[in-house]
């Protein structure tokens, strides 16, 4: 006999077909987010590679003493005093200084600088996430307060540096001194609040008239409203601020240092290498450049959290925000 009976298709498996892309569109997918990956790596190292290569070619076409036209000079100095070669300022990492090699030194005094500009960073954005806030509340503060805040930035870094230091002197907090680390941390957040406070607020005033209603039709107040409308929206708002602020720490930390006399950071090991750059100016650059990856090293701990809060990130191109 022969057995009519047939096999009728899993309806879980036909639904899983009907709903789920094919494999192979998982591949393309997994495979265009690697090649974005790649690309978005590789622009910055193709330019670091390029600004190598005009840095040398500069040294090489460029006369020692330079090019003036009459009194002005309009192309500078290529000696070693002013522009070593980029394998000087490698091979000088591995020279000696003192007990330590430069390279080492360098990465010491890199340390210290790090844990300041983070925590400054840490206070900037404390500070200025209070005062969006408090201006997105308050309309009457942010009338009053705003203009002040954009103002307090026309204020020079070197001039304000050593009236926090001589104010600090006078304070105690539990009983203990006011500490010179203290002083550059106070003037880096300084830097760090700004970009925040003005990002943040922006964020916060992002979402639209009909989604704040709808939140305070279903009884929400303004606090739940804040915390589950208005601080998602300020994410992509946020994290641009928050790369602002993270390269902004390390400048006000690096000039705080250098304006306070503090010593152990980076930027006092500016001064100490530029006072030994009169034949080789080496030592100096490989200083500079080592500030300048503070910077890098810091805005890419701000890239792991945009990662980490990238499903925030896609509210600003939809349509619950403006």
């Amino acid at each position: 006999m022969t057995d009519s009976t047939t096999v009728a298709p899993e309806p879980v498996l036909d639904l899983a077909a009907a709903v789920l892309p094919p494999r192979s569109e998982y591949t393309a997918s997994a495979r265009r987010r690697g090649v974005a990956l790649l690309r978005g790596a590789g622009y910055p190292v193709a330019a670091f590679v390029l600004l190598l290569a005009a840095w040398e070619l500069v040294k090489d076409l460029v006369p020692a003493n330079g090019v003036s036209l009459g009194s002005t000079r309009v192309l500078p100095r290529t000696s070693d005093g002013a522009l070593p070669h980029v394998w000087a300022v490698i091979t000088v990492l591995g020279e000696r200084d003192g007990k330590r090699t430069v390279g080492a030194t360098l990465l010491h005094t890199a340390g210290f600088t790090f844990g300041l500009a983070l925590l400054a960073l840490v206070v900037g954005t404390v500070v200025g996430t209070a005062l969006a806030v408090l201006m997105q509340r308050f309309a009457w503060v942010e009338r009053g307060l705003l203009p002040y805040v954009i103002v307090s930035q026309t204020i020079p870094l070197i001039a304000l540096a050593p009236l926090v230091a001589g104010w600090g002197g006078r304070i105690h907090i539990a009983g203990q001194p006011w500490q010179p680390w203290m002083s550059i941390v106070v003037i880096a957040s300084y830097l760090v609040f700004f970009p925040v406070a003005i990002g943040m607020l922006r964020g916060l005033q992002s979402p639209s008239k009909a989604s704040v209603e709808l939140l305070h039709s279903c009884a929400a107040g303004w606090w739940r409203t804040l915390l589950h409308l208005r601080l998602p929206a300020a994410v992509p708002y946020l994290l641009p601020a928050l790369r602002l602020g993270a390269a902004a720490s390390v400048i006000g930390a690096v000039v705080a240092e250098i304006s306070t006399g503090t010593a152990g950071g980076i930027g006092r090991q500016i001064i100490v290498f530029s006072q030994q750059s009169t034949g080789n100016a080496a030592r100096l650059y490989a200083a500079v450049i080592a500030a300048a990856l503070l910077g890098v090293v810091l805005t890419a701990l701000v890239g792991l959290a945009e990662f980490a809060l990238r499903r925030y990130s896609r509210g600003r191109s939809s349509g619950g925000t403006q």
